[in-house]
């Protein structure tokens, strides 16, 4: 009993570490875009950057990890697909909408994934539901009143966290087991495949970012994604993806508190009441700290 309190913990405090590190992702992402950076060259380099990360730390810590069994291969590579998919939508989106607002939409994943889970037997609680209706409450705050909103833009961003909600359900599903360095390796050689084959498709769009530009792909590359895909999968095995997508509003809200910092975006005063319901819903996900029940696929 001991143990699983513990591992519970840690994976807590993993997924608050990848919380924090994504949270950047939307208003660097954001600045780079306006500061000239195509939209999908800049989601290239940051997904080869973090792959070269990945291979490094592998090579040096227990190259034997760099090889999978079969079966996780091709399920790293479904995930890494369907992430790339979502990543390229979501970068789109950037050019249509403020990282605050994206960040915002993004806080539906809750009820995406637990829904996803519900469909093998994840069983849904009272609470996931006060929470993730405070979470809805809270974007509707944030968006809905003000409809200050490009309509295309938001689309593209709710389908981007269809295709995220889905990654998370997949990884739990189909990579529990499997060590996460060598997931993370091939999920995201996976995705800079399918980014760069899209990027090709569309005419390979490149035009050199300047000092600035540089800084924020690497921000992209070691923190939101390399850091924050180490600590998301290692809590994934510990708490599940269920309880992990209910920290997606802390998640909003500090990317919405960064775009203000360094963006200069502003919220109404009813969007930050908005704003205050979604992290009440983090909140409440953390309450009950060691009494969650896990359920992964056995290897």
């Amino acid at each position: 009993m001991r143990e699983q309190t513990r591992a519970l913990e840690v994976g807590w405090a993993l997924a608050l570490v990848a919380t924090f590190c994504y949270s950047f992702a939307p208003p660097v992402a954001r600045y780079a875009i306006l500061d000239g950076f195509d939209s999908t060259a800049l989601l290239v380099v940051r997904m080869a950057i973090a792959t070269t990360l990945f291979a490094v730390t592998l090579a040096i810590t227990d190259r034997q990890k760099l090889l999978m069994p079969r079966r996780g291969l091709l399920a790293a590579t479904g995930v890494g697909a369907v992430n790339a998919a979502g990543m390229v939508l979501f970068f789109f989106a950037l050019n249509f909408l403020e990282a605050s607002l994206t960040s915002m939409i993004l806080a539906l994943s809750p009820a995406m994934v637990l829904s996803l889970l519900a469909l093998r037997g994840e069983r849904l609680t009272g609470r996931h539901l006060v929470r993730l209706g405070l979470a809805l409450v809270g974007v509707y705050l944030l968006i809905g009143p003000t409809g200050a909103v490009d309509w295309f833009g938001a689309g593209l961003t709710l389908l981007a966290t269809f295709f995220f909600s889905l990654q998370m359900a997949l990884t739990q599903w189909t990579l529990i087991g499997y060590p996460a360095r060598s997931v993370m390796f091939y999920v995201t050689g996976t995705m800079t495949i399918f980014v760069a084959g899209w990027w090709l498709l569309n005419g390979a769009t490149w035009t050199p970012p300047g000092p600035q530009g540089w800084v924020a792909v690497v921000i992209l590359a070691v923190v939101s994604t390399y850091l924050a895909r180490l600590g998301y999968f290692n809590a994934v095995t510990r708490i599940g993806s269920g309880q992990l997508s209910l920290l997606g509003p802390v998640e909003t809200l500090l990317s919405v508190v960064w775009s203000i910092l360094f963006l200069g975006e502003r919220l109404a005063p009813i969007q930050a009441v908005g704003g205050a319901l979604i992290l009440l819903s983090a909140l409440l996900a953390v309450r009950r700290l060691g009494q969650v029940r896990l359920r992964f696929p056995r290897r």
